[in-house]
């Protein structure tokens, strides 16, 4: 998997241990064999936040920051998704990759075992339970046991607990992730379990029945985990990249692309949603799939569910009208003559979408482009403008949505609009318009890649079943060669 190559410097110790605290790197001038990479092999769990391969492409948190540090390194990257924690942490242990990268906690037992890299994010670690079922403010509350991965941060947390706690009891399910748990909690098979808060977050957007109980621990650090030996330059190259990702505000812009949007839960709004999937969104989805271009068919579903609930003939006071809620002169604007026919104003909203994509500064990167149009499509290009604006001025990038987002609800504000060109708008409505349509889309892509993984289920029950019938009809079109072979005998 690599070769050696002899360095004539190398980052000091001294940062290796203190490299999360300080920017500035003390070169020393001996020799070391360093081990030249060929390939970063970064082992994962399957998760919503760590590690997603879909028709869409690869995401999640992990993955990003693993691609940008195989960048760093100038190595490709190929990531090893594993089935439990158990397989991954052996892998790391035989150096069958090189860093675990799966939303993994600090604990003691891991500290022990491995090397720690920077904190990439914090954490609650809480207990969940399902709603209807009692709240447990404390461990006699509990009413049986808490299911837990094996091998998990909880497992750590339960035996320390156990000490004042001599009653506490759980299971530990060794072939299964969190994500299995959450459906098992929400389904009444199993009572509690144990999860980091941004997990619990959302997975409630799947499974708005979960809840959070009792906090067990606060503020735990999310980390990636390297091998014990032989992996001194590669946590020193981790820490220099860390800084740096740190300084240009990566760090912060993917903490908000999967955390930021999830932190508002409404359980009626998150039902609500999840029976119109089932129920409203059959009717329209071709159409959403036929005129979405160069979207993502789903952000297009989302909005046209944010705007109507994906009713057609939607009215508003303010004469905005249709599946897409367009004004007149917008659907004009896009050759919409009937804003209540459902065709036409999917298509319409499609192409305004897109247009305010593409009326967008070129600093804007690709991938946070769609949250700009959404604002623009609310409140309007030029207070979006106004935003970016406000934003530039407080030292804050204003081609990053996390910083723009934060700044939107100051033009309701006088002392800022004042100064804007085009005044007061209710940035903080937008804000939270395209947090909602976030929030949906998540929602969108996580039961589209369930029913994907249904029908692909089906069609290969479906082929067994096929094989097996021609198997026993090639056995049963034997039968009578073999009854003339036992005649002639």
């Amino acid at each position: 998997m690599s070769k050696l190559l002899t360095i004539v410097s190398i980052i000091s110790i001294n940062f290796l241990l203190s490299g999360c605290h300080r920017a500035d790197i003390t070169i020393t001038e001996y020799v070391e064999q360093i081990p030249q990479r060929t390939v970063l092999k970064v082992g994962t769990l399957y998760g919503s936040q760590t590690y997603l391969n879909s028709d869409q492409g690869e995401s999640g948190f992990d993955y990003e920051m693993a691609a940008k540090f195989a960048e760093y390194l100038n190595v490709p990257l190929e990531m090893v998704p594993y089935h439990n924690r158990q397989q991954l942490f052996e892998a790391l242990r035989q150096n069958d990759i090189d860093i675990v990268a799966a939303a993994i906690t600090t604990t003691n037992n891991r500290r022990e075992q491995f090397l720690l890299g920077p904190t990439l994010y914090e954490v609650n670690q809480v207990l969940i339970y399902k709603s209807g079922n009692l709240k447990p403010r404390d461990f006699n509350d509990l009413q049986g046991d808490i299911s837990v991965i094996s091998e998990s941060a909880a497992v750590d947390t339960l035996i320390k607990l156990k000490q004042s706690n001599p009653n506490l009891s759980w299971k530990q399910i060794v072939d299964g992730d969190n994500e299995e748990l959450f459906s098992m909690v929400a389904s009444g098979e199993v009572l509690y379990t144990i999860a980091d808060s941004n997990s619990l977050l959302i997975n409630q957007r799947y499974l708005p029945e979960l809840r959070a109980g009792i906090v067990l621990d606060e503020k735990t650090q999310v980390v990636w985990l390297l091998p014990p030996v032989n992996s001194d330059y590669l946590l020193s190259s981790l820490l220099s990249f860390w800084h740096i990702q740190k300084r240009n505000g990566t760090l912060e812009h993917l903490n908000e692309k999967y955390f930021g949007h999830v932190k508002r839960f409404d359980y009626v709004d998150t039902r609500a949603f999840i029976r119109a999937i089932d129920n409203v969104l059959p009717e329209y989805q071709a159409l959403f799939e036929k005129h979405a271009g160069d979207l993502d068919w789903r952000k297009l579903a989302a909005t046209g569910y944010q705007e109507s609930h994906w009713n057609p003939h939607a009215r508003s006071p303010t004469g905005v009208r249709g599946m897409m809620m367009l004004t007149q002169p917008t659907a004009s604007s896009v050759g919409v003559d009937n804003r209540l026919d459902a065709e036409q104003s999917i298509q319409g909203g499609a192409i305004y979408l897109q247009k305010m994509i593409d009326r967008l500064p070129e600093s804007i990167p690709d991938s946070q482009r769609i949250w700009f149009a959404l604002a623009s499509y609310n409140i309007g290009l030029g207070h979006v403008e106004d935003a970016r604006k406000i934003t530039q001025g407080m030292g804050k990038d204003p081609s990053a949505w996390r910083d723009v987002k934060q700044v939107l609800p100051l033009l309701q504000q006088r002392k800022y609009y004042k100064n804007t060109r085009y005044g007061y708008a209710r940035g903080n409505e937008a804000a939270h318009y395209v947090d909602n349509i976030r929030r949906y889309y998540d929602t969108l892509v996580w039961v589209d890649n369930q029913n994907k993984e249904q029908a692909m289920l089906a069609e290969s029950k479906a082929k067994e079943a096929s094989e097996q019938e021609s198997t026993t009809e090639e056995q049963q079109d034997d039968k009578p060669n073999e009854l003339l072979k036992s005649s002639a005998q």
